[in-house]
């Protein structure tokens, strides 16, 4: 990517930041192009240089979250290590990703609302590109006998919606940082799918 490319998606980002945080706090319909033009210094004309209107910001924002979400479990799918370890590290991607993102995300789980169409079409692919990441992860894990024979779907519905629930009920303020609250929810998680021996570390090496 060039120089002049970069600093275009580095612009783009900083709107879709700026806007989602707006939208977040005062709702789509009451956010004005205005208001994220004057949060960013920005003029409105320089705002719709890079957006055709709010409707495609807000498309782009959700497009944003969702692609940079599964390069970061593609990231933990193509390390070297067990099948066990990839998934317990895709839940703490994934937990520490939705909380930083927080916004972002509470605007991700009211899609319907915004988008119909094409976009909407689009939205929900990667999100079924996402959701097969997980299921990849688990399915090898099955297949390996490290494991439980489980019902892969099922398992990988609960595990996302344990994780994405969390953005309910998630205080800064608890008595764990965010990387330990995702590695002890991750710990937690991962009984839905070990052999009790493996979890107690009793069988796991046998299945590696």
């Amino acid at each position: 990517m060039s120089l002049h490319a970069q600093k275009i998606a580095k612009k783009k980002e900083d709107i879709i930041k700026a806007a989602t945080a707006i939208v977040t706090e005062k709702g789509y319909l009451g956010t004005t192009m205005e208001e994220i033009a004057a949060t960013l210094l920005m003029t409105k004309g320089s705002v719709y240089y890079y957006f055709d209107n709010k409707q495609d910001l807000l498309y782009q924002c959700f497009i944003l979250l969702l692609n940079e979400s599964i390069a970061n479990i593609e990231k933990v799918e193509q390390q070297n290590v067990p099948f066990k370890e990839k998934l317990h590290q895709a839940m703490v991607v994934h937990i520490v990703y939705v909380l930083r993102e927080r916004g972002e995300f509470e605007l991700v789980t009211k899609k319907e609302s915004f988008f119909d169409g094409e976009q909407l079409a689009h939205i929900l692919a990667l999100r079924n590109d996402y959701e097969q990441l997980f299921d990849r992860l688990i399915a090898g894990g099955v297949k390996q006998r490290v494991f439980l024979p489980v019902d892969i779907k099922i398992v990988r519905n609960l595990i996302l919606g344990a994780m994405n629930w969390m953005i309910e009920w998630y205080s800064e303020d608890g008595e764990k940082n965010l990387d330990d609250f995702a590695e002890t929810s991750a710990s937690y998680l991962m009984r839905l799918v070990l052999h009790s021996e493996i979890e107690n570390g009793g069988i796991e090496n046998g299945f590696k």
